[in-house]
């Protein structure tokens, strides 16, 4: 059980400080580009100091090789790109084109980054001198003290999205995933080493990291499971592609950022594992050009929500035995609309899905909205039973303390609390478990707390105000 929020540590809040240093010097779309990229020059030159030291200890004369870096998955760092050499130009007018020069030059000799550094340091719109306060934080940060297995990037991203939509008072539009529902995710599935896995909608790739570190725990190593992903959007593609490279994951993202129903990256693709976590209810995603795909097995989507097409898609990448995890609105339950019941029918006489879970409410920053979460298995072991388990009161309530940042709009004012967010699980009997109809004579309660089967010929839709399966 989870006695801590992986989600707000000191780290966060010091990032935090340096975006509202930003605040009112730079559009708030930008920011993140700014930040994230600061973020990963520091961190992956603090890195590449603490081995350069250590070869220079070892008197080898390797401290200057790049292959001495790769070997253990730490990037080189040209010297005129280390932060040592940004840090003592903070204050000049200059700071923006060096920063700028060092993620280049670190491209030039990772080729994997090659187009995905941030490079708008020198721009016009940004204010030198606010710059380079900025940069002055972050040398005086303690990059070691976080957690290499932790998300660094996008639980950052996803702090910062917060505490700036609550500012602006606008929903935060963009999401990643928290840990506890990511780990949930893992954990059931429980990928195993030489594995392919697979997110189509990857965002910040947090589903990759903490595969990565659950294959690690099992005493497998990170490079056992091939990862493949796909965004649509550039900026968190780029981001995705620096986490994956902070953490020494291989990942195939594809050449560029795609539309995962109108460009599928990896369309021969079989995983054995797919995890993800897509926009909830999307809406205009294109139906009237794709109804002839071959991905709707079990049913035209509707053009106004794009659920059924996320899941379809992710069966159609499924391979024999694979099993999916992914992350809907409790709507996708229930919904009739547009012909979602008779998909959903099709699916279940199918017999792939094999848990439903229904989440605590404010598990995410930005949104309150309740969501259940989705495992779909091929050969599912209980062959026409799906268990329901309702894990609503199973959590844990955390509330953040108040913090002391400055506020973009009064520097001596206490920054708010973030919203209080679920972490980790506990077994406890849900206190209202949702219950039987008396129309479905083959269901019986299981033992688990909260739990029950069911049968595959049953219609697995749910009213979330009656917290009643209807059969």
């Amino acid at each position: 059980m989870a006695t801590t929020n992986n989600a707000t540590i000191g780290f966060e809040k010091q990032i935090w400080d340096a975006a509202c240093v930003l605040w009112g010097h730079i559009p708030a779309a930008e920011y993140r580009k700014v930040i994230v990229g600061l973020i990963f020059l520091r961190y992956i030159s603090s890195a590449f100091d603490a081995q350069y030291q250590k070869l220079l200890a070892e008197g080898d004369g390797f401290e200057n090789d790049p292959d001495a870096y790769a070997m253990d998955s730490i990037f080189y760092v040209p010297e005129a790109a280390r932060w040592q050499a940004i840090a003592s130009a903070a204050h000049t007018p200059a700071i923006g084109t060096v920063i700028d020069g060092a993620m280049r030059a670190i491209e030039t000799v990772n080729k994997s980054l090659k187009g995905v550094l941030p490079k708008n340091y020198a721009s016009p719109d940004l204010d030198q001198r606010v710059l380079g306060d900025v940069v002055d934080l972050f040398t005086n940060m303690d990059m070691g003290s976080a957690d290499a297995g932790k998300d660094l990037l996008g639980r950052t991203y996803e702090y910062c999205i917060a505490q700036f939509a609550a500012y602006e008072g606008v929903k935060g539009g963009e999401f990643y995933t928290p840990a506890s529902v990511v780990r949930t995710i893992v954990e059931v599935l429980k990928p195993f080493d030489n594995c392919r896995v697979y997110d189509p909608c990857c965002g910040s790739g947090g589903m990759f990291v903490q595969s990565k570190k659950f294959v690690e725990a099992h005493s497998g190593k990170r490079g056992d499971i091939a990862v493949y992903g796909q965004e649509s959007n550039a900026d968190t593609w780029k981001m995705a592609k620096m986490n994956m490279a902070i953490r020494g994951i291989d990942a195939n993202f594809g050449p560029h950022h795609a539309d995962t129903f109108f460009n599928d990256l990896h369309p021969t693709l079989k995983a054995d594992f797919i995890m993800a976590n897509p926009p909830f209810n999307l809406s205009g995603w294109g139906q009237d050009k794709l109804k002839e795909d071959v991905r709707w097995k079990y049913g035209i989507p509707p053009a106004s929500n794009a659920n059924y097409a996320w899941i379809q898609h992710m069966i159609h990448h499924l391979a024999p035995n694979g099993k999916i995890g992914l992350v809907l609105a409790n709507g996708a339950l229930s919904t009739q609309s547009g012909g979602e019941g008779e998909i959903r029918r099709r699916i279940i006489k199918d017999d792939l899905v094999e848990a439903i879970v229904a989440m605590p409410t404010q598990l995410f920053y930005s949104v309150t909205i309740p969501v259940t979460l989705w495992f779909i298995t091929r050969g599912k072991k209980n062959k026409g039973k799906t268990v329901f388990i309702d894990a609503r009161n199973m959590g844990i309530w955390w509330t953040a303390s108040t913090a002391t940042s400055p506020t973009p709009t009064s520097p001596a004012s206490p920054t708010p609390s973030p919203p209080s967010r679920r972490i980790g699980w506990r077994t406890k009997r849900a206190s209202a478990p949702w219950r039987p109809c008396r129309t479905s004579p083959r269901r019986t309660t299981s033992s688990r707390p909260g739990a029950m089967w069911a049968s595959r010929s049953s219609r697995t839709t749910a009213s979330p105000s009656s917290r009643r399966w209807r059969a």
